[in-house]
């Protein structure tokens, strides 16, 4: 059953969204800072192994220890990132909102959080896979760090001009093929930004092939708990705030229950 539909918020409601969104990207990062530590963490501790033991500077000393770098730090940078996502997602959730079809508040808040996930994590991350310590020329880190940042960039504007393309062919073709044809054209684009930016690959001689792809994983997986748990905690959230439930009035007496008086 199609949910009805929803105009976008007011402006009071677009504020109430924000501060929920942003109390959503908290909760998710609870659950990646969770995730990262019980499974990231013991394949970092391998990459600074790894990069210690081929190092030819040794005795250095540590500005934050990696036993701050695993708890505070770590607990710090998911946080933060997981609020500013949320914020982010949830302005982006008050533009679809009404926008992009029949959809529900709870439906509006996954389809905003997979179309996140895939703009701004999995597309450039196709490019530009995370790197665990080790792999990397630090002397590119400032030239591999806007590459990154480039490629999430192009990955958000082509996937907004997809939808775009997508809605504009609705009434021609239909919504199923115009879908199609968003989609082929968000390939094709991607495709070409893929082949003509630089790659920022860079794994050291003698690097384990499985580490790499072990961590690459990990922060696949992060990635998905945290969109996941946005979209879930948000859509509820919004659901509350846009779509209460009507309290219910209490059922009227059956016919035959009344008591009659007796004359």
């Amino acid at each position: 059953m199609n949910a009805a539909p929803h105009s976008p918020p007011p402006a009071a409601s677009v504020r109430a969204l924000l501060v929920r969104g942003m109390l959503a990207g908290l909760a998710a990062g609870v659950l990646a800072l969770i995730t990262a530590y019980l499974m990231g963490e013991r394949h970092v501790d391998a990459a600074i192994a790894f990069e210690e033991a081929h190092s030819h500077e040794h005795g250095g000393e540590e500005l934050v220890s990696r036993t701050m770098q695993a708890t505070g730090g770590l607990a710090t940078g998911v946080l933060v990132y997981g609020v500013a996502l949320g914020g982010i997602a949830a302005l982006a959730y008050c533009v679809a909102l009404g926008r992009v079809g029949r959809f529900g508040p709870r439906a509006t808040a996954a389809l905003t959080g997979l179309g996140g996930f895939v703009a701004v994590f999995l597309v450039p991350f196709l490019k530009y896979p995370a790197n665990p310590p080790a792999v990397g020329d630090p002397d590119t880190i400032g030239q591999r760090t806007a590459l990154f940042f480039l490629m999430v960039a192009l990955s958000v504007l082509l996937c907004v001009a997809a939808v775009i393309l997508g809605r504009r062919l609705a009434p021609r073709l239909g919504n199923w093929y115009a879908t199609v044809a968003a989609g082929a054209a968000l390939a094709v684009a991607v495709g070409l930004a893929f082949a003509f930016l630089p790659s920022g690959e860079n794994v050291p001689e003698g690097f384990p092939a499985t580490l790499l792809w072990q961590f690459r994983l990990d922060s696949l997986t992060i990635e998905c708990v945290l969109w996941t748990g946005y979209a879930l905690v948000f859509g509820e959230l919004a659901e509350r705030l846009l779509a209460p439930r009507a309290v219910t009035a209490p059922a009227a007496p059956a016919a035959g229950s009344a008591t009659t008086p007796t004359g």
